[in-house]
């Protein structure tokens, strides 16, 4: 079996990026804009969210909502809440568009990433981003980035479309859509659950252990610059 790492996968937040980022400027800049989706109604992807969000209140929490009032007010809630919920990941990603097309915010990430992602790149190295963030406020965050545009550094996006990241048939999806082998793979993240589960398919791992965060992992980093790639 060839376990060579061709592919690095890599979470966002805690990560590559400051948990405080998200905490502190992304989701109050949402919550702050999120009375502008009533405007947005005619957009497809708003549209395709809340009808979402209305099928999710009736099955999950059972609660009807009827009106788009409600369901601002419930995809408030679950913000709040921190919900790790598909519609909501959407439609935090079509506001955050709004902010960094406007310059009133730049994605948030470490000092030493994008050279790391560069130097990962001129290795031969493919790489990729899994995020409970939808994969459209993935790219906003590298594409918008105080680095730069960092997009084209990555072939591959996942998010909560693949499966949930604590869930291990989420990263044989991913190694599938890939075409590797699951050993082929490296995943980085920060937290216990997702790392187990990439796991349990197959894929090497390591915790990156930023400030804030508790080492729990047999593979530990405290930056990109401490990852070997064999």
């Amino acid at each position: 079996m060839d376990s060579k790492i061709k592919f690095i996968l890599t979470d966002i937040e805690g990560t590559t990026t400051s948990v405080s980022f998200v905490y502190d400027v992304l989701f109050p800049y949402f919550r702050s804009h999120i009375e502008d989706l009533k405007g947005m109604t005619a957009n497809e992807e708003v549209q395709k969210a809340f009808k979402k969000t209305v099928e999710l209140a009736a099955s999950l929490e059972g609660i009807q909502l009827t009106t788009v009032d409600q369901v601002i007010e419930t995809l408030l809630r679950w913000s709040i809440e921190d919900r790790k919920i598909t519609p909501l990941k959407t439609v935090q990603g079509i506001l955050w568009k709004v902010g960094y097309e406007k310059g009133e915010i730049k994605g948030h990430v470490y000092e030493e990433v994008a050279a790391q992602l560069n130097a990962w790149t001129a290795k031969g190295l493919s790489l990729g981003v899994y995020s409970s963030g939808s994969v459209a406020a993935q790219k906003l965050l590298f594409g918008y980035s105080e680095a730069g545009d960092l997009t084209p550094l990555f072939s591959a996006y996942f998010d909560t479309h693949i499966g949930m990241k604590r869930e291990q048939e989420s990263y044989e999806r991913i190694a599938k859509e890939l075409a590797l082998n699951p050993q082929q793979i490296l995943f980085l993240s920060d937290i216990k659950e997702e790392l187990e589960a990439a796991t349990a398919a197959g894929f090497q791992t390591i915790q990156l252990v930023r400030p804030g965060t508790t080492a729990a992992w047999n593979k530990t980093v405290e930056n990109f610059t401490q990852i070997e790639v064999n």
